[in-house]
């Protein structure tokens, strides 16, 4: 039996030329895998992310993994590829421009933040055609628009991206050099008795399981630190947290909260499968993991950047729904607060943009 449905004739476009690129000090700074989004523009994501892995990409005749940090006068190996017809990226849906427009909670000519929905990636890629960033781009076709930083597809919260190359320089210095504050909101599983925790725990990020990254703790990764604060106590059954990143490595929380032996709840990764599934019951369906805020001093003016986002109306109901369960935190040295706001959105957005840069 013959089917009457014909299989369209893929069509290979000529490959791109070997090219050697010089950084120079305006794009200095920025992870290796922007780098190559902007210069293979109509090559899928996950085709770039093949190149490095498979070591096609190299930085001065070395591999390196997508979160190298590009440096003035490194040689980047930029590979031959072949642009094949149905490679070109479409247009993301309009619903999906709508909802990522709607998510701007604070603008400026330097900076955009985005109170991230979860469910939506950062970037297109890992099964996702395009997510925030191609939105962006998107619906503003004459910006230049650049991930600050990143959330994992399943957290929600405070996104910032850049809307010029000097921001965004700015920006990543800032946050190698410590610089940029950010606050996270996270249930994790049992009854968390240490206090406020700093752990110092370094993490290596470059490990695949069944195609999947797998972060784990190893001496030889990369120094990342995470402070845990206790916020609310939900009995044996989980503990409300408060997270500062001073490093901000690939799912650095939720590994760390794993070590820690208090998994992030719904955490399907790192987490406790039987208290997941307890949780599902009270109406948990993904990673209880908030972005809640972000702050820093502009270099070089001082001027202070605040901006937070409440924390999402299925979050607060999965609270709600565990309350009767509730204890405040004991007070262990410096004070805790209490649980976020629900309802009302408490300092969406509060800035000036810079004087100078």
């Amino acid at each position: 039996m013959t089917s009457n449905l014909a299989v369209p004739e893929r069509v290979h476009g000529p490959k791109s030329p070997l090219t050697l690129r010089t950084v120079t000090a305006d794009e200095a700074g920025q992870r290796i895998d922007n780098f190559l989004m902007r210069h293979f523009k109509t090559v899928p994501r996950s085709r770039v992310y093949r190149l490095v892995r498979k070591g096609e990409v190299r930085v001065n005749r070395k591999r390196v993994d997508a979160e190298y940090r590009i440096q003035e006068g490194d040689e980047v190996r930029l590979p031959p590829v072949r642009i094949d017809v149905g490679d070109e990226p479409g247009r993301p849906s309009s619903s999906l421009l709508e909802l990522i427009e709607k998510a701007v909670i604070f603008q400026d000519k330097h900076l955009l933040v985005i109170d991230k929905p979860a469910g939506v990636a950062v970037h297109g890629g890992s099964g996702m055609s395009y997510g925030i960033i191609e939105a962006l781009r998107a619906s503003r076709p004459r910006e230049t628009l650049e991930l600050v930083h990143r959330l994992d597809r399943d957290t929600s919260g405070c996104l910032l991206v850049a809307r010029d190359r000097a921001t965004l320089t700015a920006l990543h210095a800032l946050i190698r050099n410590g610089g940029m504050h950010k606050t996270y909101l996270g249930l994790v599983a049992g009854s968390w008795q240490l206090g406020t925790k700093r752990i110092d725990a370094p993490l290596a990020t470059d490990n695949r399981q069944h195609g999947e990254r797998h972060v784990r703790v190893a001496a030889a990764g990369k120094d990342s630190v995470s402070i845990f604060k206790p916020v609310q106590f939900f009995g044996s059954l989980a503990t409300l947290m408060e997270v500062d990143i001073p490093t901000g490595r690939t799912h650095q929380i939720r590994v760390h909260a794993s070590f820690a032996g208090h998994p992030l709840l719904g955490d399907d990764k790192y987490g406790d499968r039987e208290r997941n599934a307890e949780l599902k019951h009270h109406g948990l369906k993904r990673t209880f993991l908030h972005a809640q805020s972000v702050a820093f001093e502009w270099p070089g003016s001082g001027v202070p950047f605040h901006a937070s986002a409440p924390l999402p109306g299925e979050l607060a109901a999965v609270l709600d729904a565990i309350t009767p369960m509730k204890r405040r935190a004991p007070e262990r040295g410096a004070s805790t607060r209490g649980a976020p706001p629900r309802g009302a959105a408490a300092g969406k957005k509060r800035s000036r943009p810079p004087a100078s840069r």
